[in-house]
């Protein structure tokens, strides 16, 4: 063990220093050799002193990226403290080696805290998306998703930790789990429609554009905050003057969603309103303008790339396809430009949702391609898939 960590060591187990005073860096990267000396060290310590140093180590790898604290906090995922259990999931949310699920799994599953459960969920989500996006191992990515689905079904568990699994289980294009978040939408938990707008924004399937627009003008800013950025998480661009209405919302929190959805959107509008943020009084606005234009600017830089790139393998397919497909784009632009211009006629926001819920419910057959019965001949397929318990489950 260096002299660095015995100092450390030592340093800990004096509760007069602050832990947010201490420098934790000889903790970082630990060696498999120090680690029985520190868990030692560690189990002398409070349960207060413990929580102290563990949102210390997350706040340093936050200003530190070259700190690292995950062997540590992989030990305090079974702590006695449930506190430190939390933080140290929290913590752990850039971890992504597949080692992680199956204790995650576990809190999930047994631990008898409800924030510790919860926090293993929304820890969870993240590698759903892992698996969606095909950088883990299928096996893994059926374990998370199964731990998910059993903690949504399960009998007695608090929607707080429900409502954590459709979050994580929203990345899933899944006919079972959009049905789950259309229920949960009108469920009489306000916290619960949260977290089912929330999910829609994760689908980035617009077909909940409908829901999402409405939510603009609740009268709850954490329904605003979570509709603000699930519109960006979309592209609505239909939501850019909602939003602009938003910037003067009474909630910072609500106008700092308006703010980074607005840069997710993009286009000219987006921009200018964004251009009057940065020249506003507000100082944490400007700052998230500022972010949300660079973002803006990148992102209009990668499809200038893209397009010059693909430019000429563009003009060769445009010469062989098919008319059909040349008359849906544009008619895609027509659509787009006629909401525009509606909204630049002082077209109501209500007349837009009662148009874009039109458009939905024809999607949704044109998409699928299946009626009523094709709906229910798949979900059928699906349960025997699963087995007759998420038959009864999902039932």
């Amino acid at each position: 063990m260096s002299e660095e960590l015995e100092f450390l060591l030592d340093q800990l187990a004096d509760g007069s220093r602050p832990a947010r005073t201490l420098n934790l860096a000889p903790l970082s990267d630990l060696p498999r050799g120090a680690t029985p000396q520190f868990r030692t060290a560690w189990l002398g310590l409070g349960a207060q002193r413990r929580q102290e140093l563990v949102g210390a180590m997350v706040e340093q790898a936050e200003a530190n990226i070259h700190l690292n604290f995950h062997t540590i906090l992989r030990e305090c995922l079974a702590d006695a403290d449930a506190q430190v259990r939390r933080l140290a999931v929290e913590g752990l949310w850039e971890d992504e080696r597949t080692s992680l699920v199956a204790p995650l799994v576990a809190l999930l599953t047994a631990d008898p805290v409800v924030e510790v459960r919860a926090a293993a969920a929304i820890s969870l989500g993240h590698f759903v998306l892992l698996g969606v996006l095909g950088e883990i191992a299928d096996a893994h990515a059926l374990q998370v998703e199964q731990a998910l689905r059993a903690a949504w079904s399960r009998p007695g568990e608090v929607n707080e930790v429900r409502r954590r699994a459709l979050e994580g289980l929203a990345y899933l294009n899944d006919a079972v789990v959009y049905e789950l978040m259309d229920g949960a939408y009108y469920d009489e938990d306000e916290l619960m429609r949260q977290s089912a707008v929330f999910a829609m924004g994760r689908t980035a399937d617009r077909r909940w554009a409908k829901y999402v627009l409405a939510e603009l003008g609740s009268a709850t800013p954490a329904m605003r905050f979570e509709a603000a950025a699930a519109t960006g998480e979309l592209g609505l661009s239909v939501a850019v003057r909602p939003l602009l209405r938003l910037l003067d919302d009474p909630d910072g929190n609500v106008r700092e969603a308006v703010v980074i959805a607005l840069g997710k959107i993009g286009g000219a509008e987006a921009k200018r309103g964004l251009e009057a943020c940065l020249q506003g009084n507000d100082a944490r606005l400007a700052e998230a303008a500022g972010e949300a234009m660079e973002e803006l600017t990148f992102n209009r830089g990668a499809l200038d790339d893209t397009l010059l790139e693909y430019e000429g393998a563009d003009e060769r397919a445009a010469a062989h396809r098919h008319p059909a497909d040349g008359d849906d784009l544009d008619d895609e632009e027509d659509d787009t430009d006629d909401l525009d211009a509606l909204m630049d006629d002082g077209y109501d926001d209500e007349d837009l949702i009662s148009d874009l819920d039109e458009e939905e419910d024809e999607d949704w057959d044109d998409e699928d391609g299946e009626d009523e019965d094709d709906w229910d001949d798949e979900e059928d397929e699906e349960d025997e898939a699963e087995g007759e318990d998420w038959d009864e489950d999902e039932a």
